[in-house]
């Protein structure tokens, strides 16, 4: 069985309708986590909602290259990662396994912007992962790790549950994960979405992460990776019956 879980709502910052959808699920005790855009037009209310209702130390960076505009300049030269007008166009194949110097130098200075960002604003985020599974990319895992690190914070795993796992996906992820774990910090076992947490059996132990995009669904939330009627609250209540529910701030080490 396993032991705890994090239920982490990806994309807070996006907008007011996200931050509100994210609150809500928050105060329903549905999520245990959420990640936040630092570059996104609801960042200003997402930290000061977080501070209203006291998520501190529930409230991670969902560190951003694919959507909108960056904080730093020196990214903005990079064509792999933006367009000529500036904005968030990344290029790289999922599997692209070398970057040069000068561009995963540009990412970590997007990185450390986004990451003061929040800072800034009173929010010192909890944990690390990426918009779009981003720093699944191998260079770019390598750089957010070791950010990560020397913030004494977690950084999500690439996602290692699921029926779509084909055998070449698992032997990547699993030396990806290898990786992230050899030069970052205290993480998750295990990382699914609700979708295979819908089609497949539990681990047997460890800390597992439901990564979720809670919408709403009448008086009930709903979920971007399950169909459109189906119910994210019994999802959870029926797979995780008693699983106590908890934040990345909570495990080994974490520097909060």
């Amino acid at each position: 069985m396993i032991a705890r879980v994090i239920i982490n709502a990806d994309d807070f910052g996006l907008s007011s309708e996200e931050n509100h959808t994210i609150i809500s699920a928050f105060e329903q005790n549905l999520i245990s986590s959420a990640t936040l855009m630092a570059n996104m037009p609801g960042f200003v209310e997402a930290c000061e909602l977080t501070q209203q209702h006291r998520l501190q130390g529930k409230i991670g960076l969902h560190f951003n290259l694919t959507y909108g505009r960056p904080l730093s300049q020196p990214i903005q030269a990079e064509r792999g990662v933006c367009s000529p007008s500036g904005d968030f166009d990344l290029q790289f194949r999922q599997h692209q396994l070398w970057l040069p110097r000068r561009t995963r130098q540009a990412i970590e200075e997007e990185l450390r912007s986004q990451w003061q960002r929040c800072l800034e604003h009173g929010l010192r985020p909890s944990h690390i992962d990426s918009h779009q599974h981003v720093h699944n990319i191998w260079p770019i895992g390598e750089v957010v790790a070791r950010f990560a690190r020397r913030q004494g914070v977690p950084l999500r795993l690439a996602r290692n549950l699921g029926r779509n796992l084909t055998l070449p996906k698992r032997v990547y992820k699993r030396l990806l994960n290898w990786r992230l774990r050899t030069l970052g910090h205290a993480s998750a076992d295990h990382v699914c979405t609700p979708l295979d947490l819908h089609h497949g059996a539990l681990p047997s132990g460890g800390i597992l992460e439901v990564i979720a995009h809670p919408s709403r669904l009448d008086d009930d939330f709903g979920d971007a990776y399950l169909e459109p009627d189906q119910s994210l609250t019994e999802l959870l209540a029926r797979r995780l019956a008693d699983v106590p529910r908890i934040a990345y701030s909570a495990l080994p080490g974490v520097i909060q």
